[in-house]
């Protein structure tokens, strides 16, 4: 399935829009991320959403993991009060299964405590946070390396299908799926997914992966736009690219901006974690210019590595012991 652009209404901010391959809806190509390293209130996280929402973002990303679904779900009640939306509709919301809740008997009830705790009847996209289980129900993190298990994917998905033709979800996919591990569940799949969100920036920009996906019909999210300077996981290398500091300055733009744009222009929606209130506004300035030809090859020579390893879903004595094995070979 090709990329179908959808305009959104007139009366906001224009963010293009991307048709998912099933649940009938469009995705906004940019969202704000809700994963905070380190940790915020929910109070700050409430707030800062309100921020996104009157600067005209409807893509919101959550998690269990994240512990941003009650904020997100507070957020979204206030604005509608508040009048900054009219209806539940005009909001795109993800949330994630997470590896204690990857039993084919927990997904359903873990989907409602996710719905209860967002306050909302259905999600508009549901996804596998990763590609393993631990122990039923747990909730730590990192994960002990004993608590890993193989994850059971014929009826893990069986399950997250379950889910979307009972209402709770519009969509399913997954999140930090190789191709092959993708090709296991397309293998399986009566729906298949319509999402894979991955790191995704100048220095890690997966190709082979996004390519994949294209030739599926599947969309690709991007997290980690930025490199998540500042998180535990991340580092400063995207913002202090040298290649990417003469390109901005010879465009006028930030650094930021020309990650977004460079994405946006491969037609993959990004979610980038910003709770700065000009940030998020300068984020969604990357509408109406290009980056040149030019600017695409420099970019495509930045030397690669991945900035998330997946090192805490490694075990050992589990069913996946190394990275080479969580990633199949895309290193």
């Amino acid at each position: 399935m090709g990329t179908v652009l959808v305009s959104p209404p007139s009366s906001r901010l224009t963010i293009p829009e991307v048709q998912l391959s099933h649940g009938g809806r469009s995705v906004p190509l940019i969202g704000l991320g809700t994963a905070v390293d380190p940790p915020v209130s929910s109070e700050v996280t409430k707030a800062a959403i309100l921020k996104a929402i009157g600067s005209g973002y409807r893509h919101f990303d959550t998690a269990v993991r994240y512990r941003t679904e009650q904020p997100l779900g507070d957020a979204l009640q206030e604005a509608l009060r508040l009048g900054l939306l009219k209806t539940r509709d005009e909001v795109f919301i993800t949330s994630k299964l997470w590896c204690g809740d990857a039993h084919p008997e927990l997904i359903v009830p873990a989907i409602h405590k996710s719905l209860r705790n967002l306050r909302l009847e259905y999600l508009d996209l549901f996804l596998i946070h990763w590609p393993v289980s631990s122990q039923p129900g747990k909730t730590d993190f990192p994960i002990k390396k004993e608590d890993f298990l193989p994850m059971e994917y014929e009826s893990v998905w069986a399950a997250m299908e379950e889910c979307q033709k009972l209402g709770l979800t519009k969509c399913i996919g997954v999140s930090n799926f190789s191709s092959k591990k993708l090709a296991h569940i397309l293998s399986v799949a009566k729906i298949p997914p319509a999402v894979n969100q991955v790191e995704v920036n100048p220095f890690w920009q997966q190709k082979k992966l996004i390519d994949f996906c294209k030739r599926n019909g599947i969309q690709v999210t991007a997290y980690s736009p930025l490199g998540a300077i500042g998180t535990f996981y991340g580092s400063n290398r995207v913002m202090e690219c040298q290649v990417l500091k003469e390109i901005a300055k010879a465009r006028g733009k930030t650094v930021p901006q020309v990650c977004l744009r460079w994405a946006y222009e491969q037609g993959i929606a990004v979610v980038v974690k910003s709770f700065n209130s000009e940030r998020m506004k300068e984020n969604l300035m990357i509408f109406d210019w290009e980056l040149s030809a030019e600017d695409h090859e420099k970019i495509s020579q930045i030397p690669q590595s991945r900035g998330v390893t997946g090192w805490p879903y490694i075990s050992p004595i589990g069913p996946i012991k190394t990275l080479e094995e969580l990633w199949d070979g895309e290193l």
